[in-house]
This record gives structure tokens, sequence and C-alpha cells, in this order.
């Protein structure tokens, strides 16, 4: 059994690939550090399963397991992020994810996750299934405007509507600020906004972001 553990923290990522041999004594666990050497790894050898996380430098986790998809459709890829924002997890699920869940979950319930994808069967945290059956029209992202951005320009969405600065969302997805400034200018004019205070009133009404709370 082959496991390729996505994630740009190294610490994170070695403690979860550990935690995962413990788990599962006959898996072997590769690690890639972002989507570019994710792709370069899964051409090298398909793994039984992808553990993604989602905000890698670069490419995207999203993007990453669209261009995954798009090569090896049969490919599982389990999301598995600090991020349980319905939208995002929809997002998730459009990219071809065959499960999401968070990284607040308990050991078991990673281990439940990964056994169930490897056998093919999608899997959804419990609360996070329950909230996406409750609220359709939020797991959809609640504003049809959304739906007109890319991947990545929804990536960027959800970046600025929490605050990041301008040069830490270049930085992060290692693109110039003149690139970002483009994607900004497309973003707002899709969402027919043209200040911040509105791209976050939009993001809360969504349910992107969440007031009172902190977002990493």
């Amino acid at each position: 059994m082959n496991i390729l553990l996505v994630d740009d923290h190294a610490v994170v990522r070695q403690g979860y690939a550990s935690l995962l041999r413990a788990l599962l004594p006959d898996v072997q666990v590769r690690e890639a550090c972002d989507g570019e050497q994710a792709l370069l790894k899964v051409q090298e050898s398909i793994p039984n399963l992808v553990i993604m996380d989602i905000g890698l430098p670069g490419i995207s986790g999203l993007e990453t397991t669209r261009r995954l998809r798009q090569r090896l459709p049969q490919l599982r890829v389990l999301f598995f992020s600090m991020h349980d924002e319905l939208p995002l997890v929809r997002q998730a699920l459009d990219a071809g994810a065959i499960g999401y869940l968070s990284k607040t979950s308990s050991p078991e319930v990673l281990l439940d996750a990964v056994r169930r994808t490897l056998a093919g069967h999608p899997y959804i945290e419990q609360q996070l299934a329950t909230h996406l059956a409750c609220n359709p029209s939020t797991s959809d992202g609640h504003d049809p405007r959304l739906r007109e951005l890319t991947q990545r320009e929804f990536e960027i969405f959800v970046m600025l509507a929490r605050g990041l600065p301008p040069r830490q969302i270049a930085e992060k997805l290692c693109i110039s600020a003149k690139t970002l400034s483009n994607y900004q200018t497309l973003v707002r004019n899709k969402l027919q906004i043209s200040s911040q205070a509105e791209l976050v009133h939009l993001a809360i009404n969504s349910g992107i972001v969440r007031v009172g709370l902190e977002s990493a």
C-alpha cells in the first residue's frame, strides 16, 4: 500500500507520516512539500491514495488535485486540512477529491477515512457531511457569483477575505505582486465588488469566513 502525503509544513507532514506508519504497518508513505513535487512523485509511482492539504505554496491543493485527476481519473485524493468551511469542502469535492476531513480529527477518524477511501468509498467527516446535507446552498458557496471564479481565483478570494496581506499571499502562492494584483482585479470584477469591506461581507454571508474566529 502506497500513500503520498502532501503538506508544506515539514514537521506536520513528518508527524502525520509517522502516525500513518504506526496505524498501518504495511503502508509506505512518501512525502511531497508542494503541488509541483506531488505531480512529479505521482508520475514516478502512482500511489493508492494521495492525502492532500489545501493551502500549498505555488500550485494549490485544489489545482494539484484537478491536474492529478485529469491525468489519472481513478486516482483517489483525500483532503486533510485545517480549514473546514463548507464552500472549501465543496471546492475540494468539485476538484475530484474522494473525501475530506479536518486536521482536528482524531487518529481513529483519520485511520477510518484512509481505510474507506483506499477501498474506494467516499468519506466526509461526519460533522462536515451533516452540515453539507443541512446547508446545500452554503455548500455551493451560497452566492452564485462565486461560481464564476476559477479555483485559483477562489483561493485568492478566501485569503483576501481572511485578511492576509497581498505580499504574504503572493509569497505563499509563489507568484509576483503584479500577477496577484491582476488576480485581485479579476476577482473583484467577477464578484462585482469594489472594496475589501464588500469582499469580506460576501465571504461572511457565504460561510467562508466566520465572524469572531481566527483562520490560519
